[in-house]
């Protein structure tokens, strides 16, 4: 679509594909850089200090007013009759791959010798914004499971939920730490034992990237694209390093 974009679509998608393509080229080399430095992922099944905290209900009573206290927003918690809570918590979206949402479009047959429209049903893939967020009212037992769930609704994206993870993201030290969640880790009280900072945590939700995705559930069709996006990103990455070491070369020369 640009050449500053490798965008890939079939030629009668084309219409149906919005981008922005007009950001400089190199600019997300720099990004994608930096953020390789800062992130760490740590052990998948390592709980985190929230997950081993347990309260009573006297103190999830007293957090959710220090809660309450802490926030510059309306997206307050509140306790329910039966004990259980309801809040807010604010998904990012870092998804580098497309996904899929249905797609219908009307295309016109011979019938008779008279062309009827008929409906086909079909999907379309795109790329998400990056930095899309996403504020999803959950209650305490909501599972992480569910809110990929509800977010892959949110979205009517038609992939498998299989193929996506909930993240914790947290920094300590000037380190930012990745955690992959548990399918029934429960994000509201991670996030009330954590409080209101995005910087002590938040949640981001990725591809499933832990070598237990189920290649089962992914169409042919969808197979040979992940080859051929696989192949992009290899030749991208020799391109970086390349122009590294160039870079790193041309300095060494002008020092001697």
């Amino acid at each position: 679509l640009s050449p500053d974009c490798s965008f890939t679509c079939h030629y009668r998608c084309r219409a149906l594909v919005r981008l922005d393509c007009s950001g400089p080229p190199g600019a997300a080399d720099e990004d994608d850089g930096n953020e390789q430095v800062l992130e760490k992922d740590t052990n998948v099944d390592e709980p985190s200090e929230w997950e081993k905290t347990e309260l009573d209900q006297a103190q999830v009573e007293q957090r959710i007013k220090e809660y309450n206290s802490q926030i510059n927003s309306n997206l307050f918690m509140s306790l329910n009759k039966d004990g259980s809570y309801a809040g807010f918590i604010k998904v990012q979206l870092k998804l580098v791959r497309p996904v899929a949402v249905p797609a219908t479009s009307r295309v016109p047959t011979l019938q008779a010798g008279r062309p009827h429209p008929q409906g086909v049903k079909r999907r379309t893939s795109f790329y998400l914004p990056k930095g899309t967020v996403k504020h999803l009212h959950i209650l305490s037992h909501t599972r992480a499971s569910e809110v990929i769930d509800a977010l892959l609704r949110k979205f009517t994206v038609i992939d498998n939920p299989r193929k996506f993870a909930l993240f914790e993201r947290s920094e300590k030290d000037e380190q930012v730490y990745l955690r992959k969640l548990g399918d029934d880790e429960q994000p509201l009280r991670l996030r009330l034992l954590a409080g209101p900072s995005e910087k002590v945590l938040s949640f981001i939700l990725k591809e499933n990237e832990t070598g237990e995705v189920n290649w089962d559930a992914f169409t042919l069709p969808e197979l040979h694209n992940f080859l051929l996006i696989l192949q992009r990103e290899e030749e991208e990455h020799v391109r970086r390093l390349r122009h590294r070491y160039a870079r790193c070369r041309q300095k060494m020369q002008e020092a001697l």
